[in-house]
């Protein structure tokens, strides 16, 4: 995945926890703030993700 793709992901996820987060909170919807919880968790775990380094073999000649 690249980083552009990556990082529309992450808008998308901190945008769907905002909304969920208002909705939830202005209609009284426990279930809209459960999924923004939902989505802000995705969200962080995507901000702090490890990126595996798979090692090469080195060609020796």
């Amino acid at each position: 995945m690249n980083s552009f793709t990556r990082w529309l992901i992450l808008a998308v996820l901190i945008i769907s926890a905002i909304a969920c987060y208002s909705y939830g909170s202005s209609t009284g919807l426990f279930v809209f703030i459960i999924i923004g919880a939902i989505f802000e968790l995705a969200f962080w775990f995507g901000i702090f993700s490890k990126k595996v380094i798979i090692p090469t073999r080195k060609k020796y000649c």
